[in-house]
């Protein structure tokens, strides 16, 4: 459909029998006119955590359900068209463009982006993995980061070490292949949690590492000691989970609808050889071609809220990436915000088909005192891109005004507030 098919379709959307509420955006232009810009209100999908597809279950901080980008991907693009992210983060859009059939470009700065999205762009069979680590030797000796024995039993640790050792090894060999960086992918994402899941004691969810320091708190409180954890054992299971929805179709859908039911490798291996990962700040991306990008679904860095750099500092370590030369941005005031996503916008608008759109997903900031859709408008404008319209995904609210007021789920933030440009 076209964008404005698409406004016609969330101004008619029903949720349970639940009416769209629609009202107004107002903003400011550069020039200092003042806009209003239509806004939508509904559930526009679920609010359930486990309805997306096995491969999304990867951990990263602030990171957007994958019925966010389905949403308009589905209903602004046909197979074969390309789909942007310039802020990938674990890759949700890609990957979700890429289940769907469509080509994934995927632009992050932070360089976990592509040890984190390309694993799953070609994911390889359980047996494969099996295979590869039972030829990894982790009893091998390798020097040991003491200090990170408050996460990790010794043992534990020595073998985090190895494979550690093993897979940059093989990196600067040139010898890295699918299946040591899917086993990279999911040792990164297991590194730290909260559950026997995990190589570590009980710590912080696993998409945020505390400090050496925070964690010796931690276990002095919980008066906890770090268990011995089976590092291959662990990797296998993830695997397995990562993949379950790929192998149910063989499993449960392919006899019932045989050749017509959906392969999910076939549609990977059909874009993934198109598929582009880009390390990179937004604001320049000279890689991507002018007017190739048919849709952008994004949702930028918001203000101070998160500290990527430190969420991420055990799995750069893991990845043999210096944290420090990595240029996350941080931005302390809506002022600064918006000048940067001004310069972000610019390019945006550059790379994208004269007719397409970006749906630029900014979420809630301070408890919705902050409204940054209302600096996102001028931002995009500024840039030459048609604001059309705000659309306002939330859960269980009771009046328009508790939604637009974001007090929805009272202390909750289950609120997606996106803004939808058209290049003319």
């Amino acid at each position: 459909m076209t964008v404005d098919d698409l406004v016609r379709h969330v101004r008619d959307f029903r949720w349970d029998g639940r009416a769209t509420v629609e009202t107004v955006t107002a903003a400011r232009l550069a020039d200092g006119r003042a806009i209003e810009v239509p806004t939508f209100v509904n559930e526009f999908w679920t609010s359930r955590q486990r309805v997306a597809h096995s491969l999304h279950e990867v951990s990263y901080r602030a990171c957007f359900k994958p019925q966010l980008p389905r949403f308009f991907i589905e209903r602004l693009t046909e197979p074969g068209a390309v789909v942007y992210d310039p802020f990938a983060g674990r890759g949700t859009t890609p990957l979700e463009a890429a289940l769907a059939g469509r080509v994934p470009i995927a632009c992050d700065v932070n360089p976990l982006t592509a040890v984190l999205l390309a694993p799953r762009l070609a994911p390889p069979s359980v047996a494969a993995v099996r295979t590869r680590l039972q030829a990894i030797h982790l009893d091998a000796h390798v020097d040991v980061p003491r200090d990170l024995h408050v996460f990790f039993h010794l043992d534990t640790l020595r073998e985090i070490a190895a494979l550690r050792a093993y897979l940059l090894d093989r990196e600067r060999s040139g010898a890295l292949d699918d299946v040591d960086r899917w086993i990279r992918m999911v040792a990164v994402n297991r590194l730290t949690g909260h559950s026997p899941g995990f190589f570590s004691v009980y710590t912080l969810p696993p998409n945020q590492a505390t400090s050496v320091v925070a964690q010796r708190k931690i276990n002095e409180t919980r008066q906890q000691i770090p268990p011995r954890r089976d590092v291959k054992a662990i990797i296998l299971k993830k695997s397995k989970a990562l993949v379950a929805d790929l192998e149910v179709n063989q499993v449960r859908i392919r006899p019932l609808l045989g050749d017509a039911a959906p392969d999910g490798r076939q549609t990977l291996a059909k874009v993934a050889g198109a598929a582009r990962l880009v390390t990179a700040e937004a604001h320049h991306t000279p890689t991507i071609a002018s007017s190739s990008v048919d849709l952008i679904v994004t949702s930028p860095p918001f203000l101070t809220v998160v500290n990527y750099k430190l969420d991420n500092w055990l799995r750069c370590w893991f990845c043999g990436i210096d944290p420090d030369g990595v240029r996350i941005t941080s931005l302390h005031g809506v002022d600064e915000w918006q000048a940067a996503m001004s310069r972000v916008f610019s390019e945006l608008h550059r790379v994208l088909k004269p007719g397409a759109c970006v749906a630029f997903e900014v979420g809630e900031v301070r408890r919705g005192s902050v409204r940054l859709e209302e600096a996102v408008i001028p931002a995009g404008a500024l840039a030459g891109l048609e604001p059309v319209f705000v659309l306002i995904n939330a859960q269980r609210f009771t009046k328009t005004a508790a939604v637009w007021g974001v007090a929805n789920n009272r202390l909750g933030t289950n609120t997606n507030r996106i803004v939808v440009f058209r290049k003319p």
